[in-house]
């Protein structure tokens, strides 16, 4: 497979950054995961807004284009042979002296990996509540960064088993969101969802299904839950850029809809509709298609 490194595209065996590139270093760097649908990026534009958010906080000078993120796509994808794929944009810091910086990062390390989408993709998911806590962010809110200490831990507790999710409490006790996914369920026809107020990062494919119900007019509420509110769930999914959205059959000893939730299966028939078109959420306020099922 090929890679992109600071305007080049080489084998991923070949790609090469400093020993003092502060990404490695302290950690400074951040990233987007997506895919692509016959090249389609799905939400690019929320992917970029939210990953130069996240530069203009760690005080990485680089503001990130549609059109240029297009032009290293575009190349990977011809290079790879790929039309579904699944990319990491990823911007550190570059490079620096030992010790903190505090000042800006004029020359920031610009990657971009790409790898096929997995073969398998599984149908539903049971999902494990973690003993490991859900760290703090470091800032005010959480960023897609290099930290990932936590979520290892947590992948720790579950092993391996692709089919299986492990759903994070808050420091307090809260549901917060799985290892690498958002956390959704629904009871009496309402959608609910974790509040950001517990620390959780606020996903591209959660925003986007935040919007979608708003259209559809489907009522939603974001909260501090304890795990007792899914006791009462009828449905129980996940979301993340990758796997879209995913039905989950069992927390711990309770069992859910799974992939026969009728609300599930209607929030996935709408995500396939829109995947190979959207660049952003916003755009679903425009669209006629919205009555299709």
């Amino acid at each position: 497979m090929y890679v992109y490194v600071n305007g080049e595209i080489v084998r991923k065996e070949e790609a090469r950054i400093s020993p003092f590139d502060h990404g490695f270093m302290y950690g400074l760097g951040a990233f987007e995961t997506f895919r692509t649908y016959k090249g389609h990026p799905f939400l690019l534009d929320d992917h970029i807004k939210r990953l130069n958010e996240s530069l203009l906080e760690l005080n990485i000078s680089l503001t990130l284009r549609r059109d240029e993120v297009m032009g290293i796509i575009n190349r990977l994808l011809e290079a790879n042979q790929l039309n579904d794929a699944y990319i990491r944009f990823n911007v550190s810091a570059g490079v620096g002296d030992i010790g903190l910086h505090t000042g800006e990062y004029a020359k920031p390390t610009v990657i971009a990996y790409m790898k096929p989408l997995p073969l398998f993709f599984s149908a539903e998911k049971t999902c494990k509540i973690l003993k490991t806590r859900r760290n703090s962010p470091e800032g005010e809110r959480r960023l897609k960064s290099h930290h990932y200490l936590n979520n290892i831990l947590g992948k720790r507790e579950i092993g391996n088993d692709p089919q299986m999710e492990g759903v994070f409490l808050s420091e307090k006790g809260f549901l917060a969101e799985g290892i690498v996914s958002n956390l959704f369920w629904v009871r009496n026809g309402v959608v609910y969802t974790p509040s950001l107020e517990t620390g959780i990062l606020n996903g591209i494919t959660r925003q986007f299904l935040l919007e979608l119900l708003s259209v559809l007019k489907i009522h939603y509420e974001e909260g501090l839950y304890s795990v007792n509110e899914l006791e009462t769930a009828e449905e129980v999914f996940l979301t993340n850029s990758i796997q879209e959205i995913v039905p989950v059959s069992q927390v711990d000893e309770h069992s859910y809809l799974g992939k026969r939730g009728p609300l599930t299966q209607l929030l996935k028939k709408y995500y396939k509709h829109f995947a190979p078109s959207l660049w952003t959420r916003h755009e679903l306020m425009e669209r006629n298609d919205l009555t299709l099922w």
